[in-house]
């Protein structure tokens, strides 16, 4: 019998697995997939890093992954237009024609940005959990006295922001939904992969790969956790699966789930959010830029190109495909995909861009151990539910997970934080993040 069983190994299941294991407790991880991440997922196939899943670190002030990668020694590269910032680096700016705007006009733009997210970011906060932020970012626009063409530059920017952000549209998002959503500090990417942090987590750890979880019986005298082989007694149990796993009920629990929990799944959003990496025999585009974005409606479907060369030491542009669009890709091939991405980007820079050498598409909505690549506050769901999912029962069913994490869902430190709460609870008593010791798991 085990004293803690984790179902998932991604950096919640990591995280709780790592500590408890650390703290003297009888752990085993079990792991649906053929491998430790779970939406952390670095691809390297082709000889380098690409990472389909999580790749930013969201700000480095006050976030507890600093100092984990600082212990690792993970190598990172400064890259902060990760959280979909108006300015702040170098970005190309094209208009509705395809032609890039001076650095005038773009100033001006993201002066306007800046404007209407400030009126924004108070009409959200005063906002009733029935208003959507389409309908917020549509009476903040409208209070401006703008032209259209200024409005539709910066609703488009707002449509693309909770695409990007929530991997939803913004008719499904909460008004309040992305009223705390602040970066502070630099944001950084990983050369050589975001999957070297729950790699280091579970290293010499328990943990059974191809273990998908079918049910869970609880009670106050412990649990029973089942897959479609083993079965697996313990005490505790921590299930760190994502929001979309739960949210189809993937998992049979017995007894059922109360409605203080079921509630908050139910209401909250699980966002689908795809990637497209295009490699290039040579770069066409700007030199010295973070990125490419188009405005208003010819930015739709693609809008947003991220020059992730440094990763790869290829050129390489990262695009990504949110919401409505994201779910759509899904059921296209990938020659279509990428045709999709070319005609936008020859709409910019001309009929000689030369066709990609290399592809990678994600279908995180069609991924059955994801179901959706990270959650949001959906109309008529809070901030609060979040933290609700994570209601201990009986004192041994814990949930873990971004989704569960009501100051930062959607990230990766968020799930970290998730993972170091539920071992908290279990054991009774504060584990500090240093307890871990990843320097030492890492070198073994």
């Amino acid at each position: 019998m085990f004293d803690t069983v984790i179902v998932g190994a991604g950096i919640a299941g990591a995280t709780a697995a790592r500590l408890l294991h650390n703290a003297g407790q009888n752990v085993v991880i079990l792991e649906a997939r053929d491998r430790v991440g779970g939406r952390i997922w670095t691809d390297r196939s082709a000889g380098f890093s690409v990472d389909r899943g999580a790749s930013w670190i969201h700000g480095l002030e006050d976030n507890p992954l600093t100092e984990v990668i600082s212990e690792l020694g993970v190598e990172t590269v400064e890259f902060t237009v990760g959280s979909f910032q108006a300015g702040g680096r170098p970005i190309a700016d094209y208009d509705e024609k395809g032609i890039v705007l001076d650095d005038e006009a773009s100033r001006r733009w993201v002066a306007d940005v800046d404007a209407a997210d400030d009126l924004l970011m108070f009409a959200g906060a005063t906002s009733g959990p029935n208003q959507s932020y389409s309908q917020t970012s549509e009476r903040v626009l409208a209070a401006t006295g703008w032209d259209e063409q200024r409005k539709e530059r910066v609703r488009a920017f707002h449509r693309h922001r909770t695409e990007e952000q929530c991997g939803a549209q913004s008719t499904e998002v909460a008004a309040r939904g992305l009223v705390d959503d602040t970066v502070d500090g630099d944001e950084v990417i990983f050369p050589g992969g975001y999957d070297v942090v729950p790699r280091s987590l579970a290293d010499g750890l328990d943990v059974r790969t191809g273990h998908a979880v079918t049910s869970i019986a609880w009670s106050n005298s412990g649990v029973r956790v089942n897959t479609a082989t083993e079965s697996f007694s313990a005490r505790q149990v921590v299930v760190t699966v994502p929001l979309g796993v739960l949210k189809v009920g993937a998992i049979q629990f017995t007894p059922a789930l109360p409605p203080e929990i079921t509630g908050p799944i139910g209401r909250l959003g699980m966002g689908v959010f795809n990637k497209v990496f295009l490699q290039f025999p040579d770069r066409f585009w700007e030199k010295g830029i973070y990125a490419i974005r188009r405005h208003g409606a010819a930015g739709f479907p693609w809008h947003s190109w991220y020059d992730v060369s440094a990763v790869s030491g290829k050129p390489m542009l990262l695009t990504f495909a949110g919401g409505a669009w994201g779910r759509e890709i899904e059921s296209k091939t990938d020659e279509e995909i990428v045709a999709s991405v070319m005609l936008s980007l020859r709409e910019m820079y001309g009929e000689s861009v030369p066709a990609p050498t290399a592809h990678w598409i994600t279908r995180w909505g069609s991924d059955l151990f994801a179901r959706g690549s990270y959650s949001y506050i959906a109309v008529g769901a809070s901030k609060e539910d979040h933290d609700a999912i994570a209601t201990p029962l009986a004192g041994v069913l814990h949930i873990a997970g971004e989704a569960t994490w009501s100051a930062a869902p959607a990230t990766v430190h968020g799930a970290l934080l998730s993972g170091q709460r539920a071992a908290e609870r279990i054991y009774g008593a504060p584990i500090p993040l240093a307890s871990m010791r990843l320097g030492a798991a890492h070198a073994s």
